[in-house]
């Protein structure tokens, strides 16, 4: 291994432990040459409000391999989500959004936070922006129905402003557990916000997309956000080669023109 593989992989299992702290995980246990490795779950569970359902941190030693044979079900992790009240915008939301798609989806498309179409229809991505998404998903060869959609944050921030820290603290480990139950092939962040929230950087979107990087060992592709395409036209070119890159690494072809 040269220097710059150990770099990166010095960064990979630097923000994997950030996220593990996140999440919850309090602390890896020391051991021997041969003892399997292990994870700990944290000592005391956090206390949650009475009208709140009781919260369980992510806490699993399967979040070190996000796959299908360790998947939790989204059915359950929806069902540990409840009516969340775990920060303030349950007071401002009208739905909350969890996710659409293909529970077993080869890849999941990954945006900031629901705006207000989606707020009111209960519906990720049900906008114009996210009529383009579907025309990209399209012109991939898939239908919407296939893939996998959710966003960082599952209530809309009011005035669509961007979220606050501690809203991302409350909704991440339910990201990270909905991607452990989908185990996709490929995710695709969607835009500045989500991109920088995954991969834990502050790099402009300009300078990550197009290449992949790793997500606790899942290629994640970032790209524009379909918003900015309505905003940028001249843009869906570099969407669209991104695009073709994860098509070449799920072994897909574009359907031909008609």
């Amino acid at each position: 291994m040269d220097t710059t593989e150990a770099l990166e992989l010095i960064a990979s299992l630097k923000g994997y432990l950030h996220d593990l702290r996140d999440t919850g995980v309090d602390g890896l246990p020391v051991r021997s040459a041969t003892a399997p490795l292990t994870i700990t779950a944290p000592s005391e569970a956090v206390p949650q409000p009475p009208v709140q359902p009781a919260e369980s941190p992510v806490t699993d030693s399967s979040l070190a391999s996000l796959s299908h044979g360790q998947a939790v079900g989204l059915n359950g992790v929806r069902e540990e989500l409840g009516d969340c009240r775990r920060c303030g915008l349950n007071s401002t939301r009208t739905k909350l959004l969890f996710g659409a798609g293909n529970p077993a989806a080869r890849l999941v498309f990954v945006g900031d936070a629901p705006g207000g179409d989606e707020d009111r229809q209960g519906i990720p991505f049900a906008d114009e922006a996210g009529g383009l998404l579907t025309k990209i998903i399209q012109a991939m060869g898939l239908h919407r129905d296939e893939v996998y959609l959710c966003n960082v944050i599952k209530c809309r921030p009011p005035q669509d402003r961007d979220p606050h820290p501690d809203e991302i603290r409350h909704c991440l480990p339910f990201l990270l557990k909905q991607l452990q139950a989908i185990g996709p092939e490929i995710i695709v962040a969607l835009g500045t916000f989500a991109s920088q929230t995954l991969l834990r950087t502050k790099e402009p979107i300009s300078k990550l997309r197009g290449v992949f990087h790793d997500y606790h060992g899942i290629p994640l592709m970032p790209t524009f956000h379909p918003a900015y395409l309505l905003r940028n036209a001249s843009m869906k070119r570099e969407v669209w080669e991104d695009m073709q890159k994860v098509m070449k690494r799920l072994g897909m072809e574009a359907p031909a023109k008609r």
